[in-house]
């Protein structure tokens, strides 16, 4: 049952988050297309990993930077947001799995596949 609860926890910070990043005015954070994969709450809900995929990221190590000079202003609207007795400290990992998916589709695409017609 605490696993159900922690998993829509988990599914509000995401949502939260997402809404939340595009507001961020660090121009370090706005580099390309970002989306929030996913996010791991600790059981006591005092630390969250949120999973952050960059589409157009131009330097990792700044993004990264840019995300912790801002993650206390996000946790402050993220704990008006969500209401929980305490707001996780949020702990950014960037995630590169839709630059990967998007690198195979088009290794997919141009393949040049003859059909037997």
């Amino acid at each position: 049952m605490a696993s159900n609860k922690i998993a829509r926890i988990n599914d509000d910070i995401q949502f939260c988050l997402s809404r939340l990043l595009r507001d961020v005015k660090d121009p370090r954070v706005q580099q390309g297309m970002i989306s929030v994969t996913r996010v791991e709450t600790t059981g006591d809900l005092r630390y969250a990993k949120v999973w952050i995929s960059c589409m157009g990221m131009e330097n990792e190590k700044e993004f990264k930077k840019g995300l912790k000079s801002a993650s206390g202003w996000l946790r402050r609207e993220l704990g008006s947001a969500v209401n929980l007795r305490y707001t996780p400290e949020l702990v950014f990992e960037i995630d590169h799995s839709i630059e990967y998916g998007a690198h195979i589709n088009n290794l997919i695409s141009s393949l040049e596949i003859e059909s037997e017609e």
